[in-house]
């Protein structure tokens, strides 16, 4: 079910707690969400639908990847800074991001998953997951 975007930065600001199996519907609510704002969104944190999970999704390429409590097990030692922007703001924000970073998840399924990013897709995957501590762009 397509859910509204959480604007509240107090919600926003604390911190998510680890997902489990119960919670496949906030899976599929972040997916119809992401993609009822498709031309805006290229990723999502499952606190932006009102949910304290650590679940979010990104789109990677051409499709949408769900990840399911991931953490960073690696980082580029390379940074850069940019602007990003988030459905639960208004305006940009300057951030330094990663340039490459490597991942472990569960997947939709709960398969313990590892992958590396880089570039755009890195900074995506990290936003997101600054969203489960609290931090707001």
């Amino acid at each position: 079910m397509v859910k509204e975007i959480v604007r509240d930065t107090f919600f926003l600001a604390q911190k998510s707690e680890p997902a489990d199996k119960e919670d496949v519907q906030v899976i599929q609510d972040l997916l119809d969400t992401i993609k009822a704002n498709s031309d805006r969104c290229v990723g999502m944190a499952a606190n932006m639908v009102g949910v304290r999970k650590t679940i979010l999704i990104a789109l990677i390429g051409n499709r949408y990847i769900i990840m399911v409590n991931p953490k960073i097990v690696r980082k580029s030692s390379q940074t850069y800074e940019t602007e990003e922007s988030c459905l639960s703001l208004n305006g940009q924000r300057k951030v330094k991001r990663y340039k490459s970073i490597t991942v472990e998840f569960l997947d939709r399924n709960f398969r313990k998953k590892t992958q590396t990013f880089e570039d755009f897709e890195a900074q995506i995957i990290q936003h997101e997951i600054d969203h489960f501590s609290g931090i707001i762009i």
